[in-house]
């Protein structure tokens, strides 16, 4: 499934053409994606202006006035695209093809700027894996979106935050760290590679860096500034290009090139001075790349 920077870059992408703009029409082509439509899916939302286009974790938030804020999950192999009136060409270029059957539409938001200047945003997922569902007050107490932790983006998530959230944790480090409830968004792709940046062994006990010692703090800090950092730099990039995902204008993100050890198995070490080789692993039957010689 697309990580949270894929989700951050189809954000970004919708961004301009969704925020301000109203709904003129709303139309969904079958009754049900992963879960059925909300009752009234389509009449609560046309005619109403987007004030907000938010993302929690890897959900994004569509803010209605007056209305229910409009909860998307992108799924397995989920996209949207945006279309000028009249053509139906995607911008952007595709290095895997992406489905461009009508049979695979299955939700346009038929959509005007405040300048009156229309466009078509198209929901198109293969696998129907996705969903849209509404939250009728704060989206945050949603059952989806309630109980995640926190973003790990920004400042906030700190050394000794992450050792709060780590604290007597007897599971494997990585294990600890997909725990949406500790950290909100972080997937498998991008916790090996923050783990790799942190010259952190997977397979560690995650409370072993929680502890009060000079070099558990060090550990600590190192890891979150190395979340922050590879979330960052994949969105940066656009996402990790991975084979289902696309962005909101039909491209495919390239951060894949810069991977420094997911499925890199028997390659070299690339940490300057290392020896080591990649070697790949199953951990709660998810792939974990990691380096043993320098991640400890």
């Amino acid at each position: 499934m697309p990580e949270l920077p894929e989700v951050e870059t189809v954000r970004r992408g919708l961004q301009p053409v969704l925020e301000g703009a109203r709904l003129v029409n709303v139309e969904a082509r079958r009754p049900d994606l992963r879960f059925p439509f909300p009752e009234r899916f389509s009449e609560r939302l046309a005619g109403k202006t987007v004030t907000a286009l938010g993302r929690r974790a890897k959900y994004l938030t569509m803010h209605i006035e007056d209305g229910p804020v409009l909860i998307c999950h992108l799924g397995m192999s989920g996209s949207f695209r945006v279309e000028a009136a009249g053509s139906s060409d995607t911008p952007g270029a595709f290095h895997h093809e992406r489905s461009k059957s009508a049979a695979h539409d299955h939700v346009v938001f038929d959509v005007a700027s405040p300048k009156g200047e229309r466009s078509r945003v198209i929901f198109n997922d293969p696998r129907r894996f996705g969903f849209m569902l509404f939250a009728e007050g704060a989206p945050d107490t949603h059952p989806m979106l309630a109980g995640l932790g926190i973003e790990p983006t920004g400042n906030a998530l700190d050394g000794p935050l992450l050792a709060s959230l780590l604290a007597g944790r007897k599971t494997p480090l990585k294990a600890a760290l997909l725990d949406q409830r500790l950290i909100a968004g972080l997937g498998n792709i991008y916790v090996s590679e923050a783990l790799w940046r942190a010259g952190l062994s997977p397979l560690r006990e995650a409370g072993t860096i929680a502890g009060s010692g000079k070099k558990a703090k060090e550990q600590c800090e190192r890891l979150a500034e190395a979340i922050r950092s590879v979330i960052a730099d994949a969105i940066a990039a656009g996402g990790s290009s991975l084979r289902d995902y696309v962005q909101a204008d039909g491209s495919l993100g390239y951060f894949q090139h810069s991977f420094a050890v997911y499925d890199r198995e028997g390659m070299p070490c690339p940490k300057p001075g290392c020896s080591g080789h990649i070697e790949r692993i199953v951990q709660s039957g998810r792939s974990t790349f990691y380096c043993r010689t320098c991640q400890r």
